[in-house]
């Protein structure tokens, strides 16, 4: 059951009531007295601290007394100084063992958040299964596994596996034997339960992260049998960017007494990325794409697009361009989604185009530039995108393309954020060209600096003598061929302009424009018939005139109201298909309903760990 005094209190209240985010600071001070008990001469220097660490609440230092000093010392060569928001108010309660809702969005580094507290808990000594995290999808469990792992690193003994579908069974079964963390797909995770692959009387720890998004594919079942089957007492921690019903009936049902941690609103969108957005045809998105990619030239960067095909369609334009970029959608295999993965982790590959469905895992801190090719079908997934970039301290920039009356969706998407989202001119074809000749004038000066030349400048004087031209010349021939010509320019989406008539409709237009419209046509209007018209016809003409105009307005409001509608169900559709895609993708990877047999880790074959429901057949 939640807490109603939980769920009001705000982290000032808390801050105010304890001293310290959270409540571990008794905690704190009983081990620091206990410690000054035993050294009296390091007292100052602790006392110091002490005052530091008041001054500065969502410092390290501040939790450093209550956890494991190895993992202190990996968490600070992973570069961990302060504390996300996040961290701070979910750490102290998951030390103390209390169950707690944590609401924060990818990027705010919620993993930490319980990878530091489950590993506290954990007996090293003990070989079985103690905690379980489940995530919505495989990149997103590898990349939990490999973070916790990082975490663990001088913990000698700690086991941590990512278990999910498409990997060969046989050698996750393997694999389990001895290990204490399994961060894993609920698919995956059913399916070794029914095997008997892994114990659950050991467990203390369960995780659920990103839960509305397993919601969202369609897990609720499997997080509520899961949940259901963990014999003894255990700590839950819920983590979820949003909290609809069936989240909150998940909590009140498998939590007890849940303390529910947020990050503000307004600490959603990164402060740290820029927000843009351009006016671009349809037709012309390839093109403006490229236009910024040869731009900013960035390291990293991630276009987001809303279908599978222009995901493909893509990345093969901007290949044929000359960019390492990969595709990455749910119709791909296991197999070739790890391989883009594994490119654009490394740098291989430094564009990666996706689906919202297919990047759910994707946490690189590098990443420069997010361009939002499509807008996306929902305010929360602009959010999601955008958090990729702006990572670790680092600036970012968010590039968002809008065609028609999609300018629209901006307004919407600025009031949602309590953002502004800039409006922009793409750059100019010289612009272009211009950076792309400072890049590579740049590359091939570092390369003066630190290569021998010698051999080189002699075929340069060879050619100068023999074609007797000038240096200058042969060196901008080389730029060119380098470069290449300018590019044409691409004109912006004048949509606006063009349709004043929607602008009027929608009180937006130019009043004045409209009253001296109004009074030409009435003029023209009066001029036509002749003076020699009575005051009674005027005025029956007016009656008709008046009655035309609404006519008309109402068609044209009719039309506006059906495409609304027709868009809006177009969006759905969308959306209905990526879930219909994750889902059977589940099943093909590892349904409980499968028909496999019932492999125990020993090897025996015997029945099932729990029964499903049996369906009825045909007559």
């Amino acid at each position: 059951m939640i807490s109603l005094e939980t769920m009001t209190e705000t982290a000032g209240e808390k801050e105010e009531r304890t001293g310290m985010p959270g409540h571990g600071e008794e905690m704190v001070r009983g081990r620091e007295k206990e410690a000054s008990a035993e050294d009296p001469i390091k007292d100052e220097e602790r006392m110091t601290e002490e005052g530091e660490n008041a001054a500065d609440p969502d410092s390290l230092s501040v939790i450093e007394p209550l956890l494991d000093r190895r993992i202190v010392r990996a968490v600070r060569e992973m570069g961990f100084e302060k504390l996300t928001p996040i961290q701070v108010q979910a750490i102290p309660y998951l030390l103390e063992g209390e169950d707690i809702i944590g609401q924060a969005q990818t990027g705010t580094g919620k993993t930490a958040a319980f990878a530091i507290p489950a590993l506290q808990k954990l007996d090293p000594e003990l070989r079985s299964l103690q905690t379980i995290i489940l995530c919505p999808t495989r990149e997103l469990a590898m990349q939990a596994a490999d973070e916790i792992r990082s975490i663990a690193k001088y913990m000698h003994g700690i086991k941590v596996l990512p278990v999910y579908g498409g990997q060969e069974i046989r050698r996750q079964i393997n694999g389990l034997k001895g290990t204490q963390i399994i961060v894993g797909t609920p698919g995956r995770v059913m399916d070794h339960m029914r095997r008997h692959t892994i114990r659950l009387e050991h467990v203390n720890m369960v995780v659920l992260d990103e839960a509305d998004e397993m919601l969202d594919m369609g897990f609720r079942e499997d997080m509520e049998l899961i949940l259901g089957e963990i014999p003894n007492e255990h700590q839950t921690a819920l983590f979820s960017a949003t909290m609809p019903k069936p989240i909150l009936d998940i909590a009140d049902r498998f939590q007890k007494n849940a303390r529910l941690v947020r990050v503000a609103a307004k600490e959603l969108t990164i402060p740290l990325i820029s927000q843009r957005y351009y006016k671009v045809k349809s037709q012309d998105k390839d093109a403006a794409c490229i236009r910024l990619l040869e731009y900013y030239q960035p390291k990293l960067g991630l276009i987001f697009c809303n279908t599978k095909i222009k995901v493909d369609e893509l990345a093969e334009v901007l290949k044929k361009a000359g960019f390492q970029a990969e595709g990455l959608h749910g119709d791909m295999s296991q197999h070739l989604r790890d391989v883009a993965m594994g490119r654009f982790r490394n740098g291989s590959a430094n564009i990666l185009i996706a689906t919202d469905v297919a990047a759910r895992g994707i946490d690189v801190d590098d990443v420069e530039i997010v361009i939002n090719y499509d807008l996306p079908q929902d305010n929360e997934y602009y959010v999601h995108r955008i958090g990729r970039t702006g990572r670790a301290g680092k600036t970012g920039r968010s590039f968002t393309f809008v065609s028609g009356r999609e300018i629209f969706r901006i307004r919407q998407l600025e009031r949602f954020c309590r953002t502004s989202i800039e409006e922009k001119k793409l750059p100019g074809a010289s612009k272009v060209l211009k950076a792309k000749a400072d890049k590579y004038l740049n590359q091939a000066w570092e390369l003066h600096e630190h290569e021998d030349m010698e051999l080189m400048k002699k075929f340069l004087q060879r050619k100068l003598d023999a074609e007797g031209c000038d240096i200058l010349d042969l060196a901008a021939a080389m730029l060119k061929q380098e470069i290449g010509d300018r590019g044409p320019e691409i004109a912006a989406d004048d949509y606006e302009v063009k349709n004043k008539r929607f602008d009027d409709k929608r009180g937006r237009g130019d009043r004045g424009g409209r009253r001296r419209s109004g009074r030409e046509e009435s003029g023209e209007g009066r001029r036509r018939p002749g003076r020699e018209e009575s005051g009674e016809g005027r005025r029956r003409r007016g009656r008709e005139e008046s009655a035309e105009s609404r006519r008309r307005r109402e068609e044209n409001r009719d039309d506006r109201i059906r495409r609304d509608r027709q868009e809006g169900e177009s969006r759905r559709r969308n959306e209905r298909e990526e879930n219909r895609d994750a889902r059977a993708r589940r099943d093909r990877e590892g349904s409980r309903f499968s028909k496999v047999r019932d492999v125990r880790i020993d090897g025996s074959e015997k029945g099932l760990a729990f029964s499903f429901p049996k369906k009825k057949k045909k007559k």
